[in-house]
């Protein structure tokens, strides 16, 4: 019998209709459901920035979630690694409310409908998941560090892991496509909001970038990978496997994917214990460094398995590469800082080197006058050429008539202007000159 078509589209409907209702009726069981308050007395355990903290019950080893703060009265919800067994300081990896701090007495609510909310104690909605009546059926905090929401098949409605801050864990993903492609690094070892550097999956490269107020784009001072223009890199997977199928050494890596296929490997770090509990975070001075979580020792659990900016930079770069090692305006010569730039030449290096304020902007125009440092160059150059081939009076004008330019570096070799809306540490380097305004 040949079914009609309207016969077949009521049978669509009504099968639409069906689903929707399960969606519809999955629900948090009651048991499942809390109301967690900040309040209460403080941790007594060593944390990092030496923050105060309220514990919640949400505990999976290694990780739980807390309310820390390191400014009086303004918490932060937050995923902490470590245990007190070993005595060693315990990580903050993943922030909620970044940015946005509540007070004592502030609510984590997770009600029947699915929605994990973070509500001050005005009422004000500091950070939810946005999961209400999406089928959520339960929270759970996995091993991985990984806080997640799940439906009724055991399938991530929603899950920190896709909302990273300055840190990645181990299995956590960076994907290239979507706002949440990069690491932002901290303000300040204290302060948790978001300050100048970040680390980018892009579509041929990871790179790691400098805020600038004087520039409307992010400054590039490293980037890892260069693909072919056939290839795209589309997620990134932050990885720890035993090395060989051996239980005394591990392996840390990067696992690069194009769409489901994997495009190769990098290992950053080899250390010869479990390295499952590893993460890697971009530091609020730009570095970038992987720390492991060793939990058989007493003191010192976490290590640092790998630095970047490394001193003497052996799988890494040295650490004049580092836009904020020699400070505001500092040579760096083989990963020390060696003098200070000023107008009677290259002087003595101090913590108090910094570039002279430059006079008010008019109309475009700064007429500012230069000094010359011969052999150095600027943390831009290698992913940056500049412009050229132009004449030394044309990369002068070209400073002047931007606002933003706090000095330009000219290489004679090429004729190549580059413009720098930042100075900071320079590197000590054969046939470069740098021209700083006055």
């Amino acid at each position: 019998m040949t079914t009609s078509p309207s016969h077949s589209f009521s049978f669509s409907l009504i099968f639409l209709f069906i689903t929707l209702a399960i969606v519809a009726q999955a629900a948090v069981p009651a048991a499942n459901t809390f109301r967690y308050v900040n309040d209460g007395p403080l941790g007594e355990y060593i944390v990092e920035y030496f923050a105060d903290y309220h514990v919640t019950p949400i505990f999976t080893f290694p990780s739980t979630v807390c309310f820390y703060n390191t400014t009086p009265n303004a918490y932060t919800l937050a995923i902490r690694m470590g245990v007190r067994q070993s005595e060693s300081i315990m990580r903050w990896v993943w922030d909620a409310n970044r940015g946005n701090p509540v007070r004592e007495g502030a609510m984590l609510t997770f009600g029947t409908n699915g929605n994990l909310v973070l509500a001050d104690v005005d009422g004000r909605i500091a950070w939810q998941t946005d999961t209400a009546n999406k089928g959520v059926v339960g929270l759970s905090l996995l091993p991985t560090g990984n806080l997640v929401l799940y439906d009724s098949r055991n399938r991530f409605v929603w899950q920190s892991f896709d909302y990273p801050t300055d840190t990645l864990l181990v299995g956590q993903v960076l994907r290239q496509a979507g706002p949440n492609n990069k690491l932002v690094s901290r303000v300040s070892n204290k302060d948790g909001s978001k300050g100048a550097y970040s680390f980018i999956l892009e579509k041929k490269r990871m790179a790691l970038y400098m805020k600038s107020k004087n520039s409307p784009n992010p400054l590039p001072y490293y980037k890892y990978f260069e693909f072919g223009p056939q290839q795209t890199i589309t997620s990134i997977v932050f990885d720890s496997q035993p090395e060989y199928d051996t239980a005394y050494a591990y392996e840390i890596r990067f696992e690069l994917f194009e769409g489901n296929v994997s495009a190769g490997t990098s290992i950053v770090a080899r250390p010869k214990y479990n390295s499952t509990y590893s993460m890697l975070r971009v530091g609020s001075d730009g570095s970038f460094k992987a720390y492991t979580y060793y939990d058989k020792v007493d003191w010192g659990a976490w290590e640092i398995t790998y630095s970047l900016f490394d001193l003497d930079y052996v799988y890494g770069v040295s650490e004049c590469k580092l836009p904020t090692t020699c400070g505001s305006l500092g040579v760096c010569e083989d990963s020390q800082c060696v003098a200070c730039p000023t107008p009677k030449g290259l002087l003595g290096y101090s913590k108090t080197c910094a570039p002279p304020t430059l006079p008010p902007c008019k109309n475009g125009v700064n007429s500012k006058k230069y000094y010359k440092v011969v052999g150095v160059e600027h943390f831009m150059n290698e992913y940056n050429d500049g412009e050229g081939p132009l004449d030394v009076s044309e990369c002068r004008k070209k400073c002047n008539n931007d606002c933003g330019c706090l000095g330009f570096f000219y290489k004679e070799e090429s004729s190549k202007c580059l413009i720098a809306p930042e100075l900071g540490t320079l590197t000590k380097v054969v046939n470069s000159s740098h021209m700083r305004s006055d």
